[in-house]
């Protein structure tokens, strides 16, 4: 878990630097190219739902916290862990799941996700929640690309890896 949020952190404060030095409408989209969801997803899997909601909860507060810490840290901290929590339930009907089986139940919490963030956005401003959707669509676009991208092809590798490697450190005790 703490490699994954190390990981994770790290890769998110490089590509929101990165962000943050573009155009406006282009920030959206670069901010969404990254590791959290494919490492939360991931975590939540292998180890269960708690262990999958702290994974993209600290990932979040980590990484705020060397880039642009706000109000909307907490709560984008908990919209990411419920990536997690939906990865941990999967696992407790498909245990061993393919690419598109992946791919689809990513599209489905990267969708989640995205109305959660847009959701809060439009409470916290005082905006119509039509109107962040509407200007959510690039960095929907964006989120669900990357996640079914990255979920659906390295995830079940990187899911057996890491159960593999669990599987040897409980053996070995």
């Amino acid at each position: 878990m703490s490699a994954f949020i190390a990981i994770g952190a790290v890769a998110r404060i490089l590509i929101g630097n990165l962000a943050l030095e573009s155009p406006a409408p282009v920030f959206g989209i670069f901010i969404k190219i990254g590791l959290t969801e494919t490492l939360t997803f991931i975590s939540g899997f292998v180890f269960g739902p708690g262990v999958g909601f702290l994974t993209g909860a600290l990932i979040i507060v980590t990484s705020d916290l060397y880039m642009l810490p706000g109000p909307w840290t907490p709560f984008i901290a908990a919209i990411i862990g419920v990536f997690g929590i939906g990865a941990g339930i999967i696992r407790r009907y498909i245990d061993h799941p393919g690419p598109l089986t992946l791919g689809l139940c990513a599209a489905l919490l990267t969708i989640l996700s995205e109305t959660l963030q847009n959701s809060w956005v439009a409470l916290f401003y005082g905006v119509p929640i039509v109107a962040t959707m509407i200007t959510g669509l690039p960095s929907l676009v964006t989120a669900l690309a990357n996640n079914v991208i990255l979920i659906g092809t390295a995830g079940p590798r990187v899911i057996r890896l890491v159960q593999g490697a669990t599987d040897r450190s409980s053996s070995t005790r």
